[in-house]
């Protein structure tokens, strides 16, 4: 029995590492788990106080919307014009989804159709890249490096592509390379998509993710980017509600209309007290963002700061929750698959291949930053252990060599 969509989706190489590590754990032993960006930190009280009061309410029982509910989606818009100074239409455009990925997996199925040519970084978070081809459409894969590599990279790809493409898809702060832009890029990319007619989507899931006096700059920011393309934005990170699925697209009111009507066949919206306790996360007291950011960094340094005194040399990203380290030279070519099972088997952490994010996540692993410091300094010492081994045996033969 054959069924052409899932054919075109390959093997999910994190499920490895993921099967390896609950093999470890049922065997008794202890695994430092960086691999899934899950956050590990409780929903803020007052966010869950006010789901606790929503949800005995027999009217919210009902179905909800499948765009999401009024009050919702004018907290989204406000909090957006708070933000960012951008001023948008709460019926038109804005739509609330049951998380970005879901949003983004119905954006593509909504607009695009066999045949169609869609522009997508690599490496990148699967599902920007395996949305498009589940929709039926052609990736043309972008490289990604830095915001300026990526626009050199996109403007040489459009030159060569025929049929000419239709969307693209980006998303920074980046998964997984952490790579950061500033607004010049968005002006430039929004600029460049009305030339070429190209639809564009920006999944901004780590805009609250940034260090060092570093601010992401939202792609609506840049003129006539609202004539171009969407944005989606959860609530996974900024607020610790990966499990409550709540995101939202803002843009474009055609774009955000086609994923509107689609999604009216598909669902009824969420848990309608989950939406409300969302409305109460936007609007409420924004502290408990700042110490989750203070968080990330404080973990940030530890781990990068641990890896460099292992003698792994690894760039300290200016946002995400992640950390994108280069496989030290003498496991190179391991291959990032091969060198987090190592990693896995000696070291007693997990992480994530860089092949899994694409070919040109090769020679990269990532680190999720959802492990607190203390074992993230245990895991330093795993590391540690493992790059004396390597440079033990170098001495060992290097003795030999000369007698």
């Amino acid at each position: 029995m054959e069924f052409p969509r899932i054919k075109r989706l390959p093997p999910y190489v994190f499920n490895q590492i993921g099967e390896l590590c609950q093999q470890a754990r049922r065997a008794g032993e202890d695994i430092i788990d960086f691999g899934m960006g899950n956050p590990d930190q409780p929903t803020p009280p007052h966010i869950v106080s006010k789901l606790l009061e929503a949800a005995p309410k027999f009217a919210n029982h009902r179905y909800s919307v499948s765009r999401g509910i009024y009050k919702l989606r004018l907290a989204i818009v406000d909090w957006y014009k708070r933000r960012y100074g951008v001023e948008l239409d709460p019926d038109t455009e804005a739509i609330v989804t049951i998380g970005s990925k879901e949003g983004i997996a119905h954006m593509a199925l909504a607009i695009l159709d066999h045949g169609d040519v869609v522009l997508a970084p690599t490496p990148t978070y699967p599902i920007h890249q395996y949305a498009c081809v589940i929709a039926g459409a052609d990736v043309h894969s972008v490289p990604l490096r830095s915001g300026d590599e990526f626009f050199d990279s996109l403007t040489h790809v459009v030159a060569r592509c025929w049929p000419r493409p239709k969307f693209m898809i980006m998303s920074f702060p980046h998964n997984p390379t952490t790579a950061v832009v500033d607004m010049e890029f968005m002006q430039r990319v929004a600029d460049f998509a009305r030339e070429n007619e190209i639809l564009v989507a920006h999944d901004f899931a780590y805009a609250d993710l940034c260090f060092d006096g570093y601010q992401a700059p939202s792609f609506l920011q840049a003129r006539g980017a609202k004539a171009v393309g969407v944005e989606f934005f959860t609530l996974s990170k900024s607020y610790h509600m990966p499990g409550w699925r709540v995101g939202f697209a803002l843009g474009n009111r055609e774009m955000i209309g086609a994923l509107a009507r689609l999604k009216s066949y598909f669902d009824y919206g969420m848990f309608t007290p989950v939406q409300v306790a969302a409305i109460h996360a936007l609007n409420g007291p924004q502290d408990c963002v700042e110490k989750m950011r203070d968080m990330y960094r404080s973990r940030r340094d530890a781990l990068v700061d641990g890896l460099n005194r292992c003698g792994w040399p690894t760039p300290k990203p200016r946002a995400t929750m992640f950390v994108w380290a280069p496989i030290p030279e003498p496991f190179r070519d391991m291959g990032s698959l091969e060198f987090s099972k190592l990693l896995l088997r000696e070291a007693k952490i997990a992480v994530s291949p860089g092949i899994g994010f694409g070919a040109d996540g090769e020679g990269f692993v990532r680190f999720s930053l959802i492990e607190n410091e203390h074992r993230i300094r245990q895991a330093v010492r795993g590391v540690r252990a493992v790059m004396r081994r390597v440079e033990s045996n170098g001495a060992r033969r290097s003795d030999a060599l000369q007698a």
